[in-house]
């Protein structure tokens, strides 16, 4: 067997290991997990003495909650990487356990429509859905055993997440706002529709991750507002105040409060690192913090949250690490969390790496945090693995493709330029609408450093995808002479293009980011790659979903079109049933060893 076949078989091994992923805990201790051992995630329960039993086999991926007090899970799907999520009910009352997957009931079903499962009370589901106008997402309560809908909220706009309070009484709602990188909390009475802002929304600041207390008297949120990292803090009721509950040095802080008010389970991120302590809590006070303990430095929100148990006696949690792919954990106590999972040998991750961390310097005087994946034994050549968003990150996570990249002898850099989240408000708005090339700058920074660490410098790829996938076309196109092969996977070639045609519901939120239509035109056409795209000398491999809503796949036809016109080698690769990205295992098989082989003969001595 040649290394390059030994290389692909090593990726699709990779590719093959299972991810196990925590999404709820019930009253008797069982715990609902999303496992893709069918090839994409489904729904499985895990009972307190390790007996394993699937409840869906739909073919696409899916979520889940438990609906409190009863044996039912409400489950939330969408065909074909559409994103039009549909809500099914799923009941395990007196079904055989060895039976085949549980059919299920559609409970808020239209296609042409999305319909997000935010939270679940007894008897009780709220989701946001754009039915009414394809645009705005209105907030619904729905009764199941009548069938009947309250409308929460009407009012417009994008919202990631709601939670009701333990009393029922009361709602608070994220919604996205119009300035970059910032969303306001709105708490809505259940009984009338009647709805208060408690954040301003003329400030900048991101509100996230808002959960009640347990006696319903105020409620804990996560914010940048006014700082440069993400605080806990604290929102009372009564008097109507914010108040701060714990802030971290250079550090983002979100908080679990236990049902039963006694512990504070906290995560703390830092260099894309999840920490957690969980903290005596009572009457607002926070008191002594237990670290506890994983198998490495990873990330603890892939995908999900932590998870108390409905009766506070354990905490369950997602980990998962460059060296490690998502398992469940559960915390009762003490140092150390108990792997509650374990879907895949414990040899199937030998020789993998763990990150370094490193700044590199900018000629304006910045640093950008990268962190290095190096390899056993390196070949002298990198890839440059450019996180979407754009703001979001590159952490300390599950990447198949990097740690395969990684084996293969190329050395993986993850750059968390400019414009990423973690590293400081200044940070994450230093890409901003007129500064996008400011960002596209610094991955030209940081391969000018790479000689450094043993890489040479004529031997470099961009690979990305989404926002990462713009940020490959415009190093190519901007910066020609500098890359040997660029990976574009379902990336923006055209700000303008994408703004126009991307879906609907997402227009409004992606201008606040990168510019508006109306006013901002010469901007984004300044920043686009598609106007410049001439210039691209490097060998590209572009990767679509046919069903993109976010990033429709006339970018990638629009920008191969053109790269092939010029003579300029390109491949494109479009999945019928995938949408933004690739969720299915079978697609990733197909997908990724090519990009393996692709990087492989390009980045050749």
């Amino acid at each position: 067997m040649d290394n390059t076949t030994g290389r692909r078989d090593r990726l699709s091994e990779l590719l093959e290991l299972r991810r196990s992923t925590l999404l709820d805990v019930d009253s008797e201790q069982r715990l609902l997990v999303g496992n893709d051992d069918s090839g994409s995630t489904q729904l499985y329960e895990l009972s307190p003495d390790g007996g394993w039993r699937q409840l869906t086999d739909l073919g696409e991926p899916c979520t889940g909650r438990y609906l409190p007090g009863e044996r039912v899970v409400i489950v939330a799907a969408d065909t074909g990487g559409t994103e039009r999520t549909q809500l099914s009910l799923l009941r395990l009352d007196g079904a055989d356990d060895a039976a085949k997957p549980v059919r299920l009931q559609p409970v808020v079903h239209d296609p042409a429509f999305i319909h997000n499962l935010l939270d679940v009370q007894p008897d009780r589901l709220i989701y946001a859905t754009n039915r009414r106008n394809g645009v705005d997402f209105d907030v619904i309560s729905r009764t199941l055993s009548t069938g009947a809908e309250q409308v929460l909220w009407d009012g417009g706009g994008w919202f990631s997440d709601a939670q009701v309070s333990p009393d029922s009484r009361w709602v608070v709602l994220s919604r996205l706002t119009l300035l970059p990188a910032s969303s306001e909390l709105l708490l809505v009475e259940a009984a009338t529709g009647r709805a208060e802002p408690i954040t301003d929304a003329q400030t900048p600041g991101n509100w996230s991750n808002a959960r009640w207390l347990p006696d319903s008297t105020g409620l804990l949120a996560s914010s940048d507002s006014g700082a440069e990292f993400d605080s806990l803090r604290l929102f009372e009721l009564a008097g109507r105040r914010w108040s701060t509950v714990l802030a971290g040095d250079s550090t983002d802080v979100f908080g679990w409060p236990a049902p039963d008010g006694h512990r504070l389970a906290v995560v703390s991120s830092r260099d894309g690192a999840d920490e957690l302590t969980v903290h005596d809590w009572a009457d607002g006070r926070l008191g002594a913090g237990q670290p506890v303990r994983f198998p490495q430095p990873g990330v603890l929100t892939y995908n999900s949250v932590p998870v108390w148990a409905p009766d506070s006696s354990a905490l369950g949690v997602t980990f998962c690490s460059p060296a490690q792919p998502p398992e469940v954990f559960s915390w009762h106590g003490g140092e150390q969390a108990e792997r509650r999972t374990t879907s895949n040998p414990a040899t199937a991750t030998e020789g993998l790496v763990l990150p370094s961390s490193a700044r590199v310097p900018t000629p304006d005087g910045e640093q950008v945090p990268v962190l290095l994946l190096t390899p056993p034994e390196p070949d002298g050549s990198a890839v440059l693995i450019v996180h979407g968003g754009p703001e979001a990150a590159s952490v300390r996570g599950w990447n198949p493709v990097a740690a395969a990249l990684t084996l293969a002898g190329h050395t993986v850099v993850l750059p968390n330029v400019r414009g990423s989240s973690g590293y400081g408000r200044r940070w994450l708005s230093m890409d901003d609408v007129d500064k996008r090339l400011d960002s596209v700058a610094d991955l030209v920074a940081v391969r000018d450093w790479l000689p450094s660490v043993g890489v040479d410098p004529g031997r470099v790829a961009l690979y990305g995808g989404s926002y990462g996938g713009y940020m490959v076309l415009a190093g190519l196109t901007f910066y020609p002479e500098l890359w040997a092969a660029g990976i574009d996977i379902v990336g923006i070639s055209s700000l303008v293009t994408f703004l126009q045609n991307t879906s609907a519901y997402r227009r409004a939120y992606r201008e606040r980011e990168y510019g508006r239509l109306d006013t901002d035109l010469a901007v984004l056409q300044a920043a686009s790659p598609l106007p410049r795209i001439t210039e691209i000398r490097a060998p590209l491999l572009v990767i679509h979903g046919a069903n993109d809503p976010r990033v429709p796949l006339s970018e990638a036809e629009q920008v191969v079109a053109a790269v092939r016109a010029n003579g300029v080698e390109c491949q494109l690769l479009v999945y019928p049933d995938e949408g933004h990205g690739l969720a299915k295992r079978a697609n990733q098989l197909d997908a990724y060893p090519q990009v393996l082989a692709f990087l492989g003969r390009q980045l050749a001595t």
